[in-house]
C-alpha cells in the first residue's frame, strides 16, 4: 500500500507543478531564412531567400526571392501570409496563402497556394524556426494550368532565424 501512496503523491506533485503552456509570440520579430516551395524552386530548382515578419501574435507575412542566372534560368518572386489558429509552447499552427511569379526554363507564370502549416521552435533556441506545410498549389508555369496537392517538410517550407 505504501507504493501506491508514493506513486499517487508523485503524480499529484507532477500535475500541480506543471507550467502553463505559452504560445511562441513572434510579434515584431524579423526572420531571415529560405523557402523552396514555389514551382521554380522545387524539383531541383534554386531555393529562395525568405524574409518573414510577424505583424501581430497571430498574423505574419513572408517575402520570397530566388534567382539563378545559369542555363536554364530560374526565378521566383512571391509573398505569403500566415494566420495562426492554434498555438502551443514552441509550436504555432497556421493557415497560409501565397502568390508568386515563377520563371523556369523559358516558361513563366503565376502560382497560388493555400493550406495549413506549423512552425516549430526548438526549446532553448527560441530564434530558429522550422516550417512544415500542406495544402494545394495552382500554377500555369508549364503552359497549362496544374492543380497539385503539396506536403512540404522544413527542408522546403523553410527555416528562419528570428532577430
Amino acid at each position: 500500500m505504501n507504493l501506491f501512496r508514493w506513486i499517487t503523491l508523485c503524480l499529484a506533485l507532477l500535475t500541480t507543478s506543471a507550467m502553463p503552456a505559452m504560445a511562441r509570440d513572434l510579434q515584431g520579430r524579423l526572420g531571415i531564412g529560405y523557402n523552396s516551395q514555389f514551382a521554380a524552386s522545387r524539383d531541383g530548382g534554386v531555393p529562395g531567400v525568405s524574409v518573414k515578419y510577424a505583424l501581430s501574435p497571430d498574423l505574419a507575412f513572408e517575402g520570397v526571392f530566388a534567382l539563378a542566372t545559369s542555363s536554364p534560368s530560374q526565378s521566383v518572386s512571391a509573398v505569403k501570409a500566415m494566420k495562426n489558429v492554434f498555438m502551443e509552447t514552441n509550436l504555432n499552427f497556421y493557415f497560409m496563402g501565397g502568390l508568386g511569379f515563377c520563371a523556369r526554363a523559358g516558361n513563366s507564370g503565376l502560382e497560388m497556394m493555400g493550406g495549413a502549416g506549423a512552425e516549430f521552435l526548438i526549446p532553448g533556441v527560441d530564434s530558429l524556426g522550422f516550417s512544415m506545410e500542406t495544402g494545394v498549389s495552382f500554377d500555369n508555369l508549364s503552359g497549362s494550368y496544374a492543380l497539385r496537392t503539396m506536403g512540404v517538410s522544413f527542408l522546403n517550407a523553410g527555416m528562419h532565424f528570428y532577430f
